[in-house]
């Protein structure tokens, strides 16, 4: 594969639910969690499966992960992006990792 036939890491936004699991940092009378997560990848598949695996090694129970696609993709959807949305995805790319823009935890009534 020459170096021009490599795709380009992107950053995807995703939306990942977790549940509880011991140490995972969350609050104690909440039954889970939503994160907003900007994750690099070359595609979305792999960008999920990064999600995971970062939530995993943060001792957090992962349940589902939804993509929202690119920033570019968002745009074209008439999604607003702050300028600290943009920065955070900066620093994904420019890491190559995932970060964890937002956590809000979930309390069952």
């Amino acid at each position: 594969m020459t170096r021009s036939d490599k795709k380009e890491q992107q950053i995807f936004t995703l939306i990942a639910e977790v549940g509880r699991s011991n140490n995972d940092g969350l609050p104690k009378n909440c039954s889970g969690a939503a994160l907003i997560c900007y994750s690099s990848g070359i595609d979305e598949a792999e960008a999920v499966r990064e999600t995971i695996n970062i939530l995993k090694v943060s001792k957090m129970s992962p349940l589902s992960v939804t993509g929202y696609g690119t920033v570019e993709e968002r745009v074209d959807e008439g999604h607003e992006i702050s300028e600290n949305e943009y920065e955070l995805m900066k620093k994904a790319k420019n890491e190559n990792s995932v970060v964890i823009a937002e956590i809000t935890p979930l309390f069952e009534h």
